[in-house]
């Protein structure tokens, strides 16, 4: 199968700017094919958009021309409202693939160029996030079609966003340092919910009236941001559990055969794994590829169930940034400022898995005997493509929204 091709810096920048507004949208390529062709395939990201904001659903759509369903659509450029009828429509050849067309739209693309496709009640609207620059669109004094349509699609609504910020902001209390609970990972996450009166539990739900909190260092050397667990479907998989995979792909610790690894699409790891969407089946699955073959479907997850994970979990995220030092021993934290990310982009979650923005972190088997995880992360770069809206809160007036070191001594 073709997957889309990585977005360059001036793309992610329009998504920036894309998700900072607050704009649910998803994504496409025009092949020189499609544009031959004038029709491309509604692959599953598009579906799953479709799905998710009721606009369409092609699994319930017949065959052929007379199943053939259009919705108003517009091509937007700096300047112009471009009509542009789309047609949604399943052919009686090729087991009937999900097919996508706009009018007009040959004349406003070139081979290659990525696209964003977003709705506004029934109206679809596409910008050729290639070859328009948006922000400078939002950003001029003189009204045009692409500043008049997204202006109109943001949206409020944070009252409880404002209500969990005051009492961060009284917990920043002109840069107090606090005691992580645990030495570890989890322990300033730990700590800040134990600050916030939140019990340590294992529900799956968001922590603080419907907002997730995910705490992060600042002199962290990952570049990536945790997203959520979820363990495959064992009963779709070829392995049973994460055992089985640990003695057939591991390596000994401590006596223990266990595997702790990183496993992106594209390029297999060193124990030739790798992701791939199956996009006819609507899964993801792990493999072993050697050579350029695959060996071995180890486990998968079915997409719509990854998709309502990450709904459900990031619907609204504080990503709270502290500095941290060890003093005697412990660790201490400061809260620094908080990303704040609304209504994740669900349908631009397979495209970054299959452009390696987003992984997936293995512990399985581990010497400690704790549990399996099976973490889903995506590097820093990437957060503005898959969440609609982004803002930043300073807690520490003298704070850098930037990660990276910034070495710090703990006041005693």
């Amino acid at each position: 199968m073709i997957h889309m091709r990585a977005f360059n810096d001036f793309e992610i920048e329009n998504f920036r700017v894309l998700a900072n507004l607050g704009i649910k949208y998803t994504t496409f390529q025009t092949y020189k094919t499609a544009l031959d062709k004038s029709y491309f395939d509604a692959i599953a990201p598009i579906r799953a958009y479709f799905v998710e904001e009721k606009i369409h659903d092609y699994a319930a759509q017949g065959q052929g021309i007379p199943n053939k369903e259009y919705r108003e659509g517009f091509i937007l450029t700096e300047s112009l409202f471009v009509p542009a009828k789309a047609s949604l429509y399943r052919p009686l050849t090729k087991k009937g693939d999900p097919r996508l067309w706009f009018s007009r739209l040959n004349r406003y693309a070139n081979p290659d160029d990525i696209f964003a496709l977003f709705h506004m009640d029934t109206t679809l609207y596409v910008i050729n996030v290639t070859q328009m620059n948006i922000r400078q669109c939002m950003d001029s004094v003189d009204m045009n079609p692409i500043k008049e349509v997204l202006s109109e699609l943001q949206g409020q609504g944070l009252s409880v966003a404002y209500e969990l910020l005051e009492k961060l902001r009284n917990l920043y209390d002109d840069g107090h340092w606090y005691e992580s609970e645990v030495q570890g990972d989890t322990g300033i996450g730990r700590a800040v919910e134990s600050l916030l009166g939140i019990s340590m539990n294992s529900d799956p739900n968001p922590d603080y009236k419907g907002i997730e909190l995910k705490s992060k260092r600042l002199q962290r050397t990952s570049s990536k941001n945790g997203l959520f667990s979820q363990v495959p479907d064992w009963e779709r998989s070829n392995f049973k559990n994460g055992k089985a995979i640990a003695l057939h792909y591991g390596y000994e610790r401590d006596g223990v055969r266990t595997l702790q690894v990183t496993v992106q699409a594209v390029h297999p790891n060193a124990q030739s794994l790798l992701l791939d969407i199956s996009q006819n089946n609507e899964v993801l699955e792990m493999l072993e590829k050697s050579d350029g073959v695959v060996k071995e479907h180890i486990v998968e997850w079915q997409l719509l169930k990854l998709h309502n994970r990450l709904r459900s979990k990031h619907h609204e995220t504080f990503w709270i940034s502290v500095d941290n030092q060890i003093f005697d021993g412990k660790e201490y934290f400061k809260y620094s400022y908080i990303e704040h990310t609304r209504n994740p982009n669900v349908a631009e979650f397979d495209n970054l898995i299959m452009q390696q923005y987003v992984t997936l972190e293995l512990l399985l088997n581990r010497p400690s005997g704790r549990g399996d995880t099976w973490n889903f992360k995506i590097k820093d770069k990437a957060m503005p493509i898959l969440f609609p809206e982004s803002n930043i809160y300073k807690l520490d007036p003298n704070s850098t929204p930037l990660r990276g070191p910034l070495p710090k001594k703990v006041n005693k």
